[in-house]
Formats: C-alpha cells, structure tokens, sequence
C-alpha cells in the first residue's frame, strides 16, 4: 500500500511498539514522570492510528513500571491557553482511538488519571491489576475533564458514579472499578498482559470484518438503528467467511450427529449379543 505505515520501522520514543499478525501492543513509556501523556506521546499515538486505520488489527494498550498513565503532562498543560484547548489536542486523539476498526484494550495497573483515564475510557476493553486507581481530577487543577470523560463516564458506569469521579473527585481502587463494570476484571501484574492477550485471541477467533463491522454499528447512534443494522448485515450476508464459517459450523454439527447415532447402534448391537 503506498505511504502505507510500517509500525517496525518507525521510531518511538515515548512508547513502545511491538506489532504481531493480529495485534499492535503499545507500551506507555514515560516512567520518569508516570507515563504522563505529553505531545510528543500524543503524535506517536497518531502514528499508530495511522497505521492500525491502513492495516486493521487489535491494539493493546497499557504502561509501563505498574503506572498506566498519571495524567496529561502538567507543565505542558500548565502553558496550554483557549487556542490549545480548541485544537482538541488530546481528545482528538483519544476519539481516533476509540474509532479505530478493530477493538482496543486497555491494560491498567497503578494509576491511571486524568488523561490516563480518558485513554482508558477510549478502549473497547478495561482490565486491571489491584492497584489500579482510575478517575478525573480534573476539577481540582482548576479544569476539566476534556478529552472524553465529561460525556464517556456517564455512559460507562451511570450518572451518580460519574458525577462523583467528575465532580467531587472520586478516585476508584479496582474492585470499585469492577462493581460499576469500569473494569471487567482483575489480575495480577505479573499476569496483566497475558490476561489482555487471552481477550484479543477471543477476539482473534471471530471473523474481523463481522467483528469490524460490530463495533461500527455498536457506535452508531440511535436515530440509525435498524436501517444501519440491516445494512451491515446485506453486507456481511454476501461475505465469504460467512459461508465458510457457517458450513464448518452445519459440518460439525453432522459430525457429532453421526458419531451419537453411531454410538447408539454400536450399544444397541452390545445389548442385542448380551441377549
């Protein structure tokens, strides 16, 4: 594909990059300041986009040192004035994420803050470790939550909750990530990204194109719904991998069938000798 993006050959610096058959794992790599979320992180994600809209696969995301991300860079953010904000820096980001063709899944461990949060918010997927803390302290920099939060939480865990991570500045631990479902589950450091792993090979054994569309329908909004629905199905319906998946599934299916009735005659055979 011309001025196609080869994630190997391109240089990071901010994170780290690693690219399989079926999946991109990106690594937030700022230790020195907790994987704060500067521009520079900011335009390598953009990269990563690039290449992951021109080659759809899934993409983990998680960080670095037990921290997944800290918050936007404060002394970046300390500078930013009303131009700065209105360019969306790291929302825009944080929405090409969320848009990308296949799912994203976000691996949190320590914290995850601020523009961590949103990141986190982003992805398709949240699992976390015990130490996780996860919310918007926004507020209390004397801003807000700009770059998803004020309008994704309250989708992902409901009003009250949303509005006492948004507003009063609620930090949740993992088990309260887990009862509002922020979080679908909890593991052990040691075992975080392996648990991620484990997702995106669910996700691996589906068919990608019924899988990308899923999740484009998923977002559509409501006022879409059926039309969009029935759409995405004509397409799908014409699909090869529909037909090949669904005649291995009726091959199975009569494989099983005969290997019961054939167990049934052989026992029916044992008891008519035993007579």
């Amino acid at each position: 594909m011309p001025g196609a993006v080869d994630l190997a050959a391109e240089k990071f610096h901010a994170l780290l990059v690693e690219e399989r058959s079926d999946r991109v794992v990106v690594l937030l790599n700022r230790p020195e300041v907790r994987n704060a979320i500067d521009q520079q992180m900011v335009d390598e994600l953009h990269t990563v986009c690039t290449a992951l809209e021109q080659n759809p696969k899934i993409l983990i995301i998680a960080g670095t040192d037990g921290v997944f991300a800290s918050g936007a860079d404060i002394a970046q953010l300390r500078e930013r004035r009303r131009d700065d904000a209105l360019q969306g820096i790291n929302s825009t980001i944080f929405v090409r994420i969320a848009k990308l063709p296949m799912p994203v899944i976000a691996a949190l461990d320590g914290y995850c803050l601020g523009g961590g949060a949103e990141l986190a918010y982003a992805a398709d997927f949240r699992i976390g470790t015990p130490a996780v803390r996860i919310g918007n302290p926004e507020t209390g920099l004397g801003i807000l939550a700009a770059a998803g939060a004020s309008w994704r939480l309250k989708e992902l865990v409901g009003e009250p909750v949303a509005k006492q991570i948004l507003l009063a500045g609620r930090v949740l631990g993992a088990e309260e990530a887990l009862a509002v479902n922020l979080i679908t589950g909890i593991h052990e450091p040691d075992g975080l990204l392996d648990a991620a792993h484990q997702l995106a090979d669910g996700i691996g054994r589906q068919d990608p194109l019924a899988v990308r569309i899923t999740k484009s329908v998923f977002h559509a909004p409501a006022e879409a719904h059926p039309l969009i629905d029935q759409l995405a199905q004509g397409i799908l319906f014409e699909s090869e991998a529909k037909f090949e998946r669904m005649q291995k599934f009726l091959d199975r299916n009569a494989a099983r069938k005969a290997g019961r009735e054939s167990g049934l005659e052989a026992g029916s055979e044992t008891g008519k000798k035993d007579q």
